[in-house]
């Protein structure tokens, strides 16, 4: 509690209102600190204020805290139960931990409280794509449309869902909501110029496209380079400078730049991963053409040298890959340890391949098991290293990241080991993938456990030809 003040003066009544406002601001704006300060001194002086113990638990799921964040907002419901806000957002605390249970009963509350909500809908649905329900995923967007027709992450969880279950045909017109989502960044600089429809372009209009998404959507919708310069005799690509020894190989690819003061002038424009919509893409019309890379023959000459001197004799070459980028943003589930390999790096004369990239690097420095253990992470300087040693390999084992698409793209034998609710392009109940015949995908089942996947890689290795 405040204080005596001087002179005997009444302390000045606290505007807590405001002082939410202010720590809401501070958090919407990404000054934790000052959120958390602000709260604190709330709660010093009214420690049951609901509002105040569910913004700390905004707060620290913000900063990573996950457990405290559910432990606050559980609290905060305690002492205002029909919130139908700090169910919703409680819901998504629990999903993130993976309790997916007390998730669904949170957010099935939640709309319950206030059917009118659009975000509890939105948050239920994402809730039930993780739990590998699609319907549901599908029927909740529905429900979050008809209350708010615009409502963009509604649109791409049903283009999730309905991609993932094959329905193209809904799921390719929904995904064009992804440049809406909140915090995406603009897609490219505003433009007067339209938005490309698939038709023919005339003599002389260039077509402008643009490498939007992550490394392994790139390498994915690549494919459709060739099928969109059939129609325009000249292409532009926008595209990262890490991804030009990828792009630069597709028929057509045409001028390649990196900085926006470098586009040339252009009739009409598309996102690149907006092309299986324009060519209509079924499940039965994915483009076949793989492979469609290939390494560099120096680069490839320089690995094959390198590895021949660095690796035993007789001893099966295959590359792993245990993590993904952090700030992707299913990389929880996504990726697992190096540690995980163990039952793969304890099968006789199998030489494994680090292609880590990122954070991931340094569990090798505990690395003691059986198998040889090349770390060439450190090395590949861009895609172009990783496709040249990709081709020296029997076998790449890897969570789903680039280099899963890398080698698939190369028609190399590649095993994808995907979480329970997978990214959409994998499809559901299948071990092959109709984008990369040389895939071979496991899965988790319902305990969302890697320990069995790996189990299940290791049994199929020792079990395959040489």
């Amino acid at each position: 509690m405040s204080g005596p003040r001087a002179n005997g003066a009444a302390a000045a009544p606290v505007d807590r209102p405001a002082l939410l406002a202010l720590a809401n601001q501070h958090e919407q704006e990404g000054r934790l600190d000052e959120a958390e300060a602000v709260l604190d001194g709330i709660l010093a002086e009214a420690p049951n204020d609901p509002t105040a113990v569910q913004q700390k638990g905004i707060v620290a799921f913000r900063r990573g805290r996950a457990a405290d964040a559910a432990e606050l907002m559980e609290r905060s419901i305690a002492l205002a139960p029909t919130s139908a806000l700090f169910h919703r957002n409680l819901c998504e605390v629990y999903r993130a931990l993976m309790r997916h249970d007390d998730a669904l009963r949170v957010g099935r509350r939640a709309v319950e409280l206030d059917p009118k909500d659009p975000h509890c809908w939105h948050n239920l649905g994402v809730l039930h794509y993780d739990r590998l329900e699609p319907a549901e995923a599908i029927q909740c967007a529905e429900q979050a449309l008809a209350i708010d027709e615009n409502f963009a992450g509604a649109h791409f969880g049903i283009a999730e869902a309905s991609l993932l279950t094959g329905e193209f045909a809904r799921g390719w017109e929904e995904y064009e909501w992804r440049s809406r989502l909140a915090g995406v960044p603009a897609l490219m600089p505003p433009s007067e110029k339209p938005q490309w429809t698939g038709k023919q372009l005339g003599p002389g209009e260039r077509l402008l496209l643009v490498a939007d998404q992550g490394y392994g959507d790139v390498i994915q919708f690549a494919r459709y380079i060739p099928w969109a310069a059939s129609r325009c005799a000249e292409i532009a690509i926008a595209c990262s400078k890490e991804l030009h020894p990828v792009v630069a190989q597709l028929p057509g690819a045409g001028n390649l730049f990196g900085h926006w003061e470098r586009a040339p002038d252009f009739a009409a424009w598309s996102a690149l991963s907006s092309l299986p919509r324009l060519a209509g893409t079924t499940l039965d019309t994915v483009p076949q053409a793989v492979p469609y890379l290939r390494a560099d023959e120096a680069k490839f000459a320089h690995w094959a040298e390198r590895l021949w001197s660095l690796l035993p004799r007789g001893y099966r070459r295959v590359g792993i890959v245990w993590a993904g980028r952090p700030t992707h943003r299913n990389d929880s589930r996504r990726s697992t340890r190096l540690a995980t390999f163990a039952p793969l790096a304890a099968l006789p004369e199998v030489a494994l391949v680090s292609l880590q990239k990122g954070p991931g690097q340094t569990e090798i420095g505990g690395y003691w098991d059986r198998a040889p253990l090349l770390n060439l992470g450190p090395e590949l300087h861009d895609f172009a290293d990783t496709i040249a040693v990709l081709e020296c390999l029997e076998l790449v084992i890897t969570v789903d990241t680039a280099v899963g698409h890398l080698a698939g793209a190369l028609g190399k034998p590649a095993w994808i080991m995907l979480p329970y609710a997978p990214d959409w392009r994998w499809l559901r109940d299948r071990s092959d993938s109709p984008w990369y015949p040389s895939v071979r995908l496991f899965r988790q089942a319902g305990d969302r456990r890697w320990d069995p996947v790996i189990a299940a890689i290791t049994a199929a290795l020792a079990g395959s030809p040489r």
